[in-house]
């Protein structure tokens, strides 16, 4: 069985949310927030507490630089500011947002502006030096001792966001300076995320469809619709939806973080649930602002799995032999070749790849590379696997591994047969022969 991951985004996604949410799946959580106040990250105080919302109780996390946290504030659709209405701002740009909030969230709104001269206007005293993506390399690798995979995750997600208000914006990456993204508390929001996923460690993660909100958002540059526009540029291809909502729900951050770590988006999956984490945002709307997180397990053996296909009919066999070395060594669960007739009564070969959900985009990149097919096709199908397991057994030839697989009542049980074709070659035997002599017959 596998370990699955199941965030919730009914009331969308903030950095500060999903900390939240995940912080609640581990065993010491006081201890997490502990280690984010020892990173190293200049004035940044990261808190957790107790918070409900239409009812639920849950967690928020706040970050403070020097004491001081960001304020967000929302328009109407006359442009009026309203308090909170999340508007980010700036939108961007602030990304980060604060989102701590989520509460939207931005509080900060969002700047979209791009560092420039507001980026101190929050008050939080840092320079333009950290704001730019080199700012934030430098942040993440030379102040923080973080495991390197967190390392490369943070970064990740810090060019999602880049990219996409390099896009909005129409300038290089290199020219871009975040807002409120690029200051300390984002770093901490986003970093927090990358290590608790790395402490959770989901085989895989799943992300139902993204509410956005609804309404506008002022930034910088004027008043624009929800989704703020780095945000929506950010959740392309991702299944997101709008509703009655008025406000910023989902912050340029947030999905960031959502479109690095899912492996998929889609409906809560067949699983036993162990662990439910729920992330508080401040602000106060008709349905629970928050973001849920479910761990649990595939249940009763049930795993998505993903058929990759396609056709050729000018490789070698021994050109298809190694590609399917190379993709059983990229992952795949399975290779196999079907002879087939194609176009011009040419004959053929199908080569079919299954493989994990999570492992799709590694297992297509060696297909092209490996293959001469100019396209994939792609299926996602629900398989039932037997519970399996190894264990060694001592034998008068030596050890011996014994592979068991069991489901709904049958047991099935057999020699791994590497150790029975050793068997047979030092005894010049054959592989019944050998079997028989594991048994002691």
């Amino acid at each position: 069985m596998g370990k699955i991951l199941y965030l919730e985004c009914k009331m969308g996604a903030a950095g500060d949310m999903l900390t939240a949410a995940l912080l609640e799946l581990i065993p010491d959580p006081d201890g997490f927030i502990r280690k984010m106040n020892t990173l190293g990250l200049p004035g940044v105080t990261v808190k957790r507490e107790k918070a409900v919302s239409c009812g639920i109780t849950g967690t928020h996390v706040s970050v403070t630089v020097n004491g001081e946290e960001e304020e967000s504030l929302d328009v109407d659709m006359r442009g009026h500011e309203h308090g909170h209405e999340h508007d980010h701002e700036h939108e961007h740009e602030h990304e980060h947002d604060h989102e701590h909030d989520h509460d939207h969230e931005h509080e900060h709104g969002h700047d979209h502006e791009h560092g420039h001269e507001h980026e101190h206007d929050h008050g939080h005293g840092h320079h333009h030096s950290h704001n730019s993506m080199a700012g934030i390399a430098h942040i993440v690798r030379d102040h923080m001792d973080i495991p390197e995979k967190v390392r490369e995750d943070v970064l990740a997600v810090y060019g999602r966001i880049a990219e996409a208000e390099a896009h909005v914006h129409g300038v290089p990456v290199s020219d871009i300076h975040f807002h409120e993204v690029g200051t300390m508390d984002a770093v901490a929001d986003v970093t927090a995320v990358c290590l608790l996923m790395n402490e959770i460690n989901p085989d895989e993660v799943v992300v139902s469809p993204v509410h956005v909100g609804s309404g506008m958002v002022r930034c910088a540059h004027g008043i624009l619709p929800v989704p703020a526009p780095a945000t929506a540029y950010i959740l392309r291809d991702v299944p997101v939806y709008g509703g009655e909502i008025r406000g910023e729900l989902c912050t340029p951050t947030g999905a960031a973080l959502l479109t690095h770590f899912a492996d998929r988006f889609g409906p809560m999956p067949l699983m036993s649930v162990r662990a439910i984490g729920c992330g508080m945002g401040k602000k106060e709307f008709p349905a629970a602002n928050c973001v849920r997180a479910m761990l649990g397990e595939t249940k009763d053996g049930s795993d998505e799995i993903v058929e990759l296909s396609c056709n050729v009919d000018d490789m070698t066999g021994e050109a298809v032999g190694f590609a399917m070395e190379r993709l059983f060594e990229a992952g795949a669960l399975d290779v196999y070749t079907v002879p087939i007739g194609m176009k011009k009564s040419r004959p053929g070969l199908l080569i079919r790849t299954l493989a994990r959900v999570k492992d799709k985009e590694r297992i297509e990149q060696c297909i092209f590379k490996y293959t001469t097919t100019i396209g994939i096709r792609e299926c996602r199908m629900e398989r039932c696997v037997m519970e399996r397991s190894i264990r060694t057994i001592e034998t008068s030839c030596g050890p011996v591994r014994v592979k068991r697989s069991a489901a709904a009542g049958v047991v099935r049980e057999k020699y791994e047969f590497e150790d029975l074709s050793r068997i047979a070659r030092e005894k010049g035997v054959s592989l019944s022969e050998a079997e028989r002599i594991v048994k002691g017959e």
